[in-house]
């Protein structure tokens, strides 16, 4: 039967990814912060984006195509890092990039993934981003830069709203270690999800490989730390110059939820502003991604790229309609490797496309710079 009859929606791929990994890494992935107020709070206030259908428009062809920092993509959504993107499922990396470049979508690596930006940028076929948690040892900075532009990756996206480790309860909950191992309480929740059992058992177990190179594990950590809080700083303005000034491409920062921080930004010379609260998994009294939107899009000039709460084609117009230029998703194609594995990604960014066309069906839209004048309120 065709995969959009079994897994019409992105609903459909959650609960299947569900049943089919260990409650652990169901909760990594799955789980905000706190009482995860901030990830209910993204969800209800896309929901309060309304816009006017349109009747007697006749048959529309319609263009998806849109264009960022140079660069044309065929649509306008792309893939957000997810740290221990591999622990989700195996060579989820490569995957995603894969399909991707396949789709002509951004796709973005990021610095804790389970695969090293050599192992990943081939497949993006130079067009990849590289999303940096940032060292506060200069030298391991500076080889974290090279090494991503020697991979090919022609975007690096610093991201600034991790100034101190997150408490995610429901990952403590679930019987996660730091450094991780393998305990009785996990080894049972494991044996009880055997397609993720064997599919990982024959790709070794889930490392950090990028940050492998400057640091061990070390014990000590709380449940929802790793390594990587150990090599990262809280980066300031002197930290971002340096950044810009010895990046030789396009580069983002990426977590801003203030217009005052992106009038700032445009002026120390970014490419681009991310709007993001990181899925609700930082920060449970940060606003909506969407509830901000239209503010920074009012106080840059800058391409914005937008992410949290996103569920499917109408949440992505109705974030092109406030102002973004690209939406990205983290969970989402995480979901659907889960559910489908190496089928999971193609089938997702077919879901997205046709529920974006099906929903400019509806307003009368037929290219993406048309859907703002359909908003009724925001």
């Amino acid at each position: 039967m065709d995969l959009h009859t079994l897994y019409p929606g992105l609903d459909d791929l959650k609960r299947r990814a569900r049943a089919r990994l260990p409650h652990f890494v169901w909760e990594y992935l799955d789980s905000a912060t706190g009482a995860e107020t901030t990830k209910a709070r993204n969800r209800a206030q896309l929901d309060e984006i309304l816009m006017r259908p349109s009747i007697l428009h006749g048959p529309l062809d319609h263009d998806l195509s849109t264009r960022l920092m140079g660069a044309e993509w065929a649509l306008p959504i792309g893939v957000a890092p997810v740290g221990m993107s591999g622990l989700v499922w195996p060579e989820a990396e490569i995957l995603l990039a894969r399909n991707a470049a396949r789709a002509n979508i951004p796709y973005c690596l990021s610095t804790v993934a389970c695969k090293t930006p050599e192992q990943v940028g081939r497949h993006a076929q130079g067009r990849g981003w590289f999303q940096l948690y940032p060292p506060k040892d200069p030298e391991i900075r500076r080889d974290m830069v090279r090494r991503a532009r020697d991979a090919g990756f022609d975007t690096l996206v610093l991201t600034v709203d991790l100034p101190a480790p997150s408490r995610r309860e429901r990952q403590t909950r679930s019987g996660i270690t730091q450094p991780p191992r393998l305990t009785p309480r996990l080894l049972t929740q494991i044996a009880r999800r055997p397609h993720w059992a064997l599919a990982t058992a024959m790709n070794g177990r889930p490392r950090m490989p990028t940050i492998a190179k400057y640091a061990d594990d070390t014990p000590g950590m709380a449940p929802t730390e790793h390594i990587g809080y150990i090599l990262r700083t809280s980066p300031d303005w002197e930290y971002l110059r340096w950044l810009r000034d010895n990046w030789q491409g396009a580069f983002v920062v990426k977590g801003v939820l203030n217009p005052q921080d992106a009038t700032a930004l445009e002026a120390e010379g970014v490419d681009g502003i991310w709007v993001s609260n990181h899925a609700g998994r930082q920060f449970d009294a940060a606003p909506a991604s969407i509830e901000v939107l239209p503010a920074i899009r009012a106080a840059t000039t800058l391409p914005i790229i937008f992410d949290s709460g996103v569920g499917g084609g109408l949440d992505v117009l109705r974030a092109v309609a406030l102002g973004a230029d690209m939406v990205m998703m983290g969970r989402a194609w995480h979901y659907a490797l889960a559910a489908l594995g190496r089928d999971g990604p193609r089938h997702l960014t077919e879901m997205f496309e046709r529920d974006i066309i099906a929903n400019m069906g509806q307003v009368g839209a037929t290219r993406l710079a048309e859907v703002a004048d359909r908003l009724i309120r925001a």
